[in-house]
């Protein structure tokens, strides 16, 4: 079906496009049949690398094709737009109204700018946002408790090592009290980005890094990549917890799996599992990368919920559509109960759509306080 989606946006380009270009049949062909290739790059990485999550090309070129790939989308967009303007005047005019030149090259233009600034925001370092979130219970050696998330860092060839060392120097500059990682660390596998992640054994907080699985690492051997994470210092919550501090005046801190593990064969998440054996009334912040499985959070108890997954939804405007797919969560501070469920932007976003247009990445920094 996304094949099918994208075939179809970039035919319809295509389509507005053909009257615009110069007379000559050759380069009408020769830049339908380029649009065309860029609308279907993510099944021609499929071909080449046996998968769309990881196109092992120069990074210039993943750049090049996002900006062209965003282009068509949008140029698909303001070309309904002008459609339906168009079949509204003719029905008032009776008489068919065509697209004026002027008006297909400002949708090309306009589409390029919106590419190249969405792709620029996309690449870049995430700003730094503060939340401070209210727990009850919390003790009273917690209240000013500093934590990072980190998500949906997509190492690739568009999130090489340089942009991973940058990061990691920025995350120690916060000087948290914990680093919480809630998946996506990685888009290929172990052998094309080991130098890529190698610098997140640089993270450093005063009680520690822990990580969960996002759906990403089910695509690339997860059982080796949670081994890789353990080996650069990271602890991992597979469907387990930790306490922070003491048993009887700390705070508990879960983790599960991605919900995609059962697609793999492999256990799911199970926050019963995780909480077994746990202190009774000590607040608990859960890492799950999805969000989508807030109410059982809610149900049980959770103070707060750490999700990524949904890259805020990218584009303003998209992020209603992507929320329909996430249970109404897209981006930011929801309060389901006692429960608050933050979902993050994203420290950085999948390379196969690496678009941000009103939604900026995020380096989080969350200030636990007594409710």
């Amino acid at each position: 079906m996304f094949q099918l989606t994208t075939w179809a946006l970039g035919l319809f380009v295509c389509a507005h496009l053909w009257p615009l270009l110069p007379a000559s049949i050759l380069l009408r062909v020769v830049t339908c049949l380029g649009l065309l290739l860029v609308s279907q790059h993510h099944a021609l990485t499929r071909l080449a690398f046996g998968t769309m999550f990881s196109a092992e090309v120069p990074r210039v070129m993943l750049i090049g094709v996002n900006v062209l790939f965003a282009a068509i989308v949008f140029a698909a967009v303001m070309f309904v737009v002008l459609d339906v303007l168009r079949l509204a005047l003719s029905l008032v005019r009776m008489t068919w109204t065509p697209l004026p030149r002027a008006a297909g090259w400002g949708v090309v233009g306009v589409a390029m700018l919106f590419g190249s600034i969405g792709v620029i925001s996309a690449i870049g370092q995430p700003g730094v946002r503060h939340i401070e979130v209210a727990v009850a219970d919390l003790p009273e050696s917690f209240d000013g408790y500093r934590v990072v998330q980190l998500t949906d860092l997509h190492l690739s060839r568009l999130f090489q090592t340089r942009w991973a060392e940058e990061l990691v120097r920025r995350t120690n500059a916060l000087e948290a009290d914990a680093i919480l990682i809630t998946g996506d660390l990685i888009d290929g596998t172990l052998e094309a980005r080991e130098a890529d992640v190698a610098p997140l054994a640089g993270l450093r907080a005063a009680d520690g890094v822990f990580v969960v699985s996002g759906n990403h690492e089910y695509y690339f051997d997860h059982d080796r990549w949670m081994a890789h994470y353990a080996d650069l210092g990271m602890t991992i919550l597979h469907n387990e917890h930790v306490v922070l501090g003491a048993p009887d005046n700390g705070l508990v801190l879960a983790g599960v799996p991605d919900r995609s593990a059962h697609r793999f064969g492999l256990p799911g998440p199970n926050l019963g599992t995780a909480l077994q054996g746990a202190p009774e009334g000590l607040p608990v912040i859960l890492l799950n990368h999805q969000p989508a499985d807030a109410h059982l959070s809610a149900e049980a108890g959770v103070a707060l919920h750490l999700a990524g997954h949904t890259h805020g939804g990218m584009i303003r405007g998209l992020d209603a559509l992507i929320a329909r797919f996430n249970d109404g969560f897209v981006s930011g501070l929801y309060r389901l109960g006692n429960t608050a469920l933050y979902v993050n932007n994203g420290t950085a976003l999948w390379p196969g759509f690496a678009v941000r247009l009103g939604v900026p990445a995020e380096l989080t920094v969350f200030t636990l306080q007594r409710a």
